[in-house]
């Protein structure tokens, strides 16, 4: 579970909190920046287990797979933008317009996921992978932030978790 968890929670990692008080993001938005930063996690996680297989799904640096969370990661960017400058700065909105905002941020944050991968990890990260294929990229966007919130509950009762304090408001919360 930990790898599935590694792949979401860099969704959620994309700015820092401006206040002391920060916004927590809706599932949907959660989701959005799940979507929009899935495709580079999954390429960076197939080069950090290059050991797999090459025939690995995780290895694929192309195809049906990939091309499902490229475009939904498209369609989600707009969304995923609102939502990150939700969590920052106002005038960060200005900056994630730029055509340079979307691979900046995705190129910064899946090595920070993927960099916790252990080689360990690899062969439970492609059968997560390969079980998750068949689903929408949505779907699978919506497992991660479901998951993250469930933990995050978890641990708002006194539950040892090794997730980080992420801005993702409890499932049914007010935004």
């Amino acid at each position: 579970m930990r790898p599935l968890l590694a792949l979401g929670a860099a969704a959620l990692l994309a700015a820092p909190p401006a206040a002391a008080q920060t916004p927590c993001l809706s599932g949907t938005e959660a989701e959005a920046i799940a979507l929009v930063t899935m495709p580079e996690i999954i390429r960076d996680a197939g080069r950090v287990c290059a050991a797999l297989p090459a025939s690995s799904l995780l290895r694929r640096t192309s195809g049906a797979f990939l091309d499902k969370y490229d475009r939904e990661a498209e369609r989600a960017w707009p969304s995923a933008r609102t939502a990150i400058a939700k969590l920052s700065d106002p005038a960060v909105e200005l900056l994630l317009l730029s055509d340079y905002a979307r691979p900046m941020l995705t190129s910064i944050l899946a090595p920070q996921i993927t960099g916790r991968i252990q080689p360990s990890d690899c062969p439970t990260l492609d059968r997560l992978v390969t079980l998750l294929e068949p689903l929408p990229a949505r779907n699978t966007a919506g497992i991660v932030v479901a998951t993250l919130q469930y933990l995050k509950a978890e641990k708002a009762k006194g539950k040892r978790s090794t997730i980080p304090d992420l801005p993702v408001c409890a499932a049914g919360a007010a935004q």
